[in-house]
């Protein structure tokens, strides 16, 4: 065999050597596509199928003429978009401070941003009885001046800003540390003001980043339970969300109702997940573009390099 072959045929034997056999590619396929169907597609068409059981009119009316559920589903409209709000604002503060400065304390305030992910949010509903309960530390000063949290909605909000903390800040820290500050810098030697530095440079940068990380703080605020279920004090028709009717309709022994709420949590979610899958994709997209934009300028700058060098060494005598 000649040694251009034998070079050629190396990296073949190579790449077969570092394939699994067939059947254990195809095992791990099937196991997962398995798993997935019985954990996951099985469960969701189930809720769907029970929820339209007793036809689209017992669905209809489980949803719109049961007012205690027809608050339940505007409440939690209110609650997760003022939660999502709050926490983007937050979130592009943190991960402005966090990516762009160095101070003391900046490990401990990355540390506490995923402090949520590791309470349970039953604790962290306990917790919030304790400050702002009757009993609390400022439950007295509260009912002197007729503020009321716990059971009522800013203690909704409060728990749910807090269980959705994360999402948004740990979606920028990287994504901002991976793009730097070079471009806001030579925006501020420009002449640019902290605003039009922000919305023309910073947010086109963090924008796919962002958003990602609001769509699934909106995903977990609509579906928290625990956290609301102990601040809330599950009252009908005035602190109960759509997880807590789903609930107390099926301890009711309601299942139509029940299923009926719970596929309308089942919708928003699927919905949630195809949002997210654009997001990635023009995210995808985005990157690659900024990487062949990248080798283009590096490749021009090879280019003109070497004809200077041509040019210059032409020129010598």
């Amino acid at each position: 065999m000649k040694p251009e072959s034998i070079r050629l045929a190396a990296p073949a034997r190579l790449q077969r050597r570092s394939e699994d056999p067939w059947f254990v590619k195809w095992t791990l396929i099937l196991l997962a596509v398995t798993v997935m169907g019985l954990l996951v597609i099985v469960p969701v068409a189930n809720v769907f199928y029970h929820a339209l059981a007793g036809g689209l009119g017992t669905y209809w009316r489980s949803l719109v003429l049961d007012s205690d559920t027809r608050h339940s589903i505007l409440l939690t409209l209110t609650v997760a978009p003022i939660a999502v709000a709050a926490n983007v604002i937050f979130g592009v503060a943190a991960a402005w401070a966090i990516a762009r400065f160095r101070f003391p304390g900046r490990t401990i305030l990355t540390t506490l941003i995923d402090l949520p992910f590791s309470v349970s949010p039953v604790v962290v509903g306990l917790m919030f009885i304790l400050i702002f309960g009757l009993q609390g530390t400022l439950g007295p000063w509260l009912r002197e001046h007729g503020i009321k949290i716990v059971f009522a909605l800013p203690g909704l909000i409060l728990v749910t800003c807090f269980v959705t903390l994360p999402f948004v800040a740990r979606e920028l820290i990287p994504l901002m540390e991976a793009v730097g500050a070079d471009e806001e810098i030579a925006a501020l030697s420009l002449g640019a003001n902290g605003w039009q530095m922000f919305w023309r440079i910073t947010l086109p940068n963090i924008k796919w980043g962002m958003l990602y990380g609001v769509i699934l703080c909106n995903a977990r605020a609509m579906g928290e339970f625990g956290a609301v279920y102990v601040i809330s004090g599950h009252i009908a028709g005035q602190t109960d969300t759509m997880p807590l009717r789903v609930e107390k309709l099926f301890q009711e022994y309601n299942l139509p109702g029940s299923f009926a709420v719970a596929s309308v949590l089942t919708l928003l979610a699927l919905v949630t997940l195809v949002v997210k899958l654009f997001l990635e994709r023009q995210s995808r997209r985005q990157r690659e573009e900024a990487t062949e934009s990248t080798d283009l300028a590096e490749t021009s700058n090879r280019i003109d390099s070497t004809t200077y060098c041509q040019t210059t060494l032409e020129k010598q005598p």
